[in-house]
């Protein structure tokens, strides 16, 4: 793993796999600013990058080089990126998936997250509520 300074956002680059590591804050940084997301996409195009081996391809479980704890979980619940994150150090991104990421972002994919974000919330609020008031009835 070798650091790579794309724009201002430090990233952990594999030469083996071209999977890429960033810790939390620049990764929020570079949800939010398109600066840093343009620093990015033009950091190395989808797809020239230098192929690993065929296992590449397969579903490998990782482990955070800090505390071992990995999860995989899909971008925004819905993006259908599946990244590796550990919630205290960072985030893995397989080869090519920080630009898919990135894409998903500036389709509008976040704003679109959040609303159903709270669309779920609103529908458990309501059905919490309901459950309560019919148990209320039947006392």
């Amino acid at each position: 793993m070798q650091r790579v300074d794309v724009g201002s956002v430090a990233l952990t680059e594999c030469g083996g796999c071209a999977g890429v590591w960033i810790a939390p804050e620049p990764f929020e940084q570079l949800c939010a600013e398109r600066e840093q997301q343009a620093a990015v996409m033009s950091w190395v195009v989808p797809g020239e990058r230098p192929r690993a081996a065929a296992a590449a391809e397969t579903v490998r479980y990782l482990s955070c080089p800090e505390c071992q704890k990995l999860n995989r979980v899909n971008f925004a619940r819905y993006s259908g990126v599946v990244t590796d994150v550990c919630r205290v150090h960072g985030i893995f991104f397989d080869r090519d998936e920080l630009h898919k990421v990135i894409n998903f972002i500036r389709d509008g994919g976040l704003g679109t997250a959040r609303g159903r974000a709270r669309a779920r919330t609103a529908r458990r609020g309501a059905a919490t509520a309901a459950a309560h008031g019919n148990a209320g009835e039947r006392w």
